[in-house]
């Protein structure tokens, strides 16, 4: 039995092959922008800049939420789509 095919589904799903990144590119957006900000805050303060570290720190809460918002909103609008879709796949209509 050959299960690779298996596995690289499941990878190419992980590492974001699938359709949800290409319907919402924004959220693997915010999260570039999140990680980004957190990481300039770090070296901030490893510099001795406490305070642009602790602006970037509430920057990066802000970004985080936003994002976190997105992909609520996103597994919403696209949760009812989906619904919808099964609901008339199983009656038999298109």
């Amino acid at each position: 039995m050959d299960k690779t095919g298996t596995a690289d589904s499941h990878l190419e799903d992980f590492l974001g092959g699938g359709k949800k990144t290409v319907k919402n590119p924004l959220v693997p957006i915010g999260a570039l922008l999140t990680a980004g900000v957190l990481t300039a805050g770090i070296i901030s303060f490893k510099h001795g800049n406490s305070q642009l570290g602790q602006k970037l720190m509430r920057a990066r809460v802000v970004v985080q939420g936003a994002t976190v918002a997105l992909m609520v909103g996103s597994a919403y609008y696209y949760g009812d789509n989906i619904t919808g879709t099964r609901k008339r796949n199983l009656d038999g209509s298109h």
